[in-house]
């Protein structure tokens, strides 16, 4: 698998996991992050260790939700100068644009991201627990843990890990199929401030080369 693609998967998959709805009474920590949330922006810093504990990639970004199953990521490897890669979940579809590519991806949101936390973006599944295995884990490093671990095998991940401090998400960890850790910090959250209704729309560029074709 490239680069790329690895790159592309591992955005995905995190992005899937900070858009899952009501958790149910064993994630105290995520239902009090998203009692009353309508939008969420952070910047954030992400890093990937592989399966010798070595940081294989960086990189930075910004994301914005918008509930129900809207969001906005953007992020920026290192060394990608004027490049990067922006994911827009518009309720129907996930776009996916490759800046340094000039390529943009399109799927229906519940084809693209099956089995994964953001199958649920949609609204295609009620309970949580249908889909995933919730664990509440001892507070560490002062933060709240919350695991998820996906019950079906066609997940992207083993496990995500989300840590919270009082109401605001602090970090993301995730354990991806090869063993690799994906850790994301997050800073500067702010909670249900007004979001401008383009940060979770997406029109291709005039000449840009689109692969798929897009629910209505």
């Amino acid at each position: 698998m490239s680069a790329r693609l690895v790159w592309r998967r591992r955005v995905v998959v995190a992005c899937a996991a900070l858009v899952l709805p009501w958790a149910g009474a064993q994630a105290t920590a995520l239902d009090t992050f998203l009692g009353g949330l309508s939008t969420w922006t952070a910047a954030f810093s992400q890093s990937v260790t592989d399966t010798q504990g070595k940081v294989s990639a960086r990189g930075t970004g910004n994301l914005t939700l918008v509930r129900p199953g809207r969001f906005r990521w953007e992020f920026t490897p290192v060394g990608a100068g004027e490049g990067g890669q922006l994911l827009v979940a518009d309720g129907r579809n996930l776009w996916f644009l490759d800046r340094d590519l000039d390529q943009v991806t399109v799927k229906p949101i519940d084809q693209a991201l099956s089995q994964t936390p953001a199958m649920l973006l949609a609204g295609s599944v009620s309970r949580l627990e249908d889909s995933f295995v919730i664990q509440t884990l001892p507070r560490t490093a002062g933060l709240d843990w919350v695991k998820l671990a996906p019950r079906g095998a066609e997940a992207d991940f083993r496990s995500a890990k989300l840590g919270f401090a009082g109401a605001q998400l602090r970090q993301m960890v995730l354990e991806d199929k090869l063993g690799q850790t994906v850790t994301i910090n997050f800073e500067g959250g702010v909670r249900n401030a007004s979001v401008d209704a383009g940060k979770t729309q997406f029109t291709p560029s005039a000449g840009v080369n689109v692969i798929g074709t897009p629910l209505k």
